[in-house]
């Protein structure tokens, strides 16, 4: 006589086969299961940053490949509306003037790939001045990463490479910082919210002070790195503007302020708004010592020139359109008083 299979208990304590089963869960290792189970193991998370690594080098190359293409054409027929020196006795010049030779290392600010967007300040830079960019930046990239051993050894062959059309850089755009300061680790330099207290107060300053730290020495390094391999090459920095945690995300990825907030008990969005002016106030503060402190250093400061409003921003970290068409007028400005003669 067959047994009968055993009951599963509606209540008490159950054994471990009887809570998977009760849950609905296969038994490790059953086969004929319809549906696959994917495990995160070491291995699997190596083979896929190895391919995201190949795939970054391979568009890498292809962007410099790109890059130099198209300005050795530019420098051999010269640009369209860029006029040299008036020749002696106020003649047009016969040839253009020589284009600028400049690249961009950074984060989404300069790289924002969100389709039928148009991208961050890069490439409406590049509108504006009249010649191409080599632009190398990645987006959410972090400065700790940019100056580890692989991006740097990238930038050493910038530098010391020089244009890949022929001769050094004229200029290196980089905008770095924000992601090392934001998102999830923000929650450590951030105290519990106080009415009590002022804005200030509320920044666990000590903490703060050692992730800017961090970030300021990367900038050293890069400085360090043009000063050994490329004195010439001038260096422009920037300060990013009053970001509003409003909890606004983009194509799945973010918020990257609001959580730290909700989870330290602010109350208004004034009260965050307050908060991260602060913080990025001292980021500023910091690239503008240290550009002052360094010969061929450039600090552009944007910070007030969006609106404090919504419609200024296209989410929590990043300005709408005219946002970044903005800060690239700002970058326009400042190399067209430096070359002034070289950009449109």
């Amino acid at each position: 006589m067959a047994k009968k299979p055993a009951r599963r208990a509606k209540s008490g304590p159950v054994t471990l086969t009887q809570a998977r089963a009760l849950a609905k869960i296969r038994a490790p290792g059953a086969r004929g299961a319809k549906v696959e189970r994917v495990t995160a193991s070491p291995a699997r998370v190596g083979l896929e940053r190895r391919k995201l690594e190949l795939k970054q080098a391979q568009e890498r190359r292809a962007r410099i490949k790109e890059y130099k293409a198209t300005l050795a054409i530019m420098k051999r027929r010269g640009v369209k509306g860029l006029a040299s020196k008036t020749a002696r006795g106020g003649r047009a010049p016969k040839t253009t003037g020589k284009p600028l030779q400049v690249f961009a290392e950074g984060d989404s600010w300069f790289e924002y790939p969100v389709p039928f967007f148009g991208g961050g300040i890069i490439p409406r830079l590049e509108k504006k001045i009249g010649v191409p960019i080599l632009n190398l930046a990645k987006a959410g990239d972090e400065v700790r990463y940019m100056f580890g051993v692989t991006e740097r050894k990238i930038l050493i062959e910038q530098f010391t490479r020089g244009c890949p059309a022929g001769g050094p850089w004229d200029a290196m755009l980089f905008s770095g910082g924000g992601n090392d300061i934001v998102d999830n680790p923000m929650a450590l330099w951030i105290r519990d919210f106080n009415a009590t207290l002022p804005p200030a107060a509320l920044i666990h300053q000590a903490r703060l002070d050692a992730a800017l730290a961090l970030v300021r020495a990367g900038y050293e390094d890069l400085i360090a790195l043009r000063d050994a391999m490329s004195p010439q090459t001038r260096l422009l920095f920037h300060g990013y503007d009053f970001a509003i945690p409003d909890g606004r995300g983009i194509c799945h990825l973010g918020p990257w302020l609001k959580p730290t907030f909700d989870l330290r008990g602010f109350p208004t969005l004034a009260s965050t708004f307050a908060v991260t002016k602060i913080l990025l106030q001292q980021f500023a503060a910091m690239l503008r010592a240290l550009a002052s402190s360094h010969a061929n250093v450039t600090f552009i400061n944007g910070q007030g020139t969006l609106a404090p409003q919504a419609s200024s921003w296209h989410n929590e970290l990043h300005p709408a359109k005219n946002g970044f068409n903005t800060f690239a007028a700002l970058f326009h400005q400042t190399l067209k008083a430096a070359f002034p003669n070289r950009v449109l």
